[in-house]
């Protein structure tokens, strides 16, 4: 489990990333700027990362039983800016719940 977690925490990062990268940077450049290359490039490979997104979460979901309400939140999670900040926070605190902490040797 601690490897389909380590997978989730990055998969949340990258996409949370990309996704204020479009919608922060390359949506103002091509309304304001009438500047569209850089949705063109950014959009897709947003696209592409939240596909992964979504298996990597369905992975961790199935691993670790969450009920079906929980595992489209934390999908659905991906599509708005910021928010997939927030829910990697929470399911590090649910994954924490689940798995004893190992003794200090």
């Amino acid at each position: 489990m601690p490897a389909a977690l380590k997978r989730y925490r990055i998969a949340a990062y990258v996409v949370g990333v990309m996704l204020l990268l479009l919608v922060a940077v390359a949506m103002p450049l091509k309304y304001f700027g009438d500047n569209a290359t850089p949705v063109e490039i950014i959009g897709p490979i947003h696209g592409w990362l939240f596909a992964i997104y979504l298996v990597i979460t369905f992975d961790l979901a199935r691993r670790t039983s969450w009920p079906l309400r929980r595992t489209l939140g934390v999908m659905i999670a991906g599509t708005i800016p910021l928010v997939s900040f927030y829910a990697e926070r929470k399911v590090v605190g649910w994954i924490g719940e689940i798995e004893p902490v190992p003794a200090a040797a």
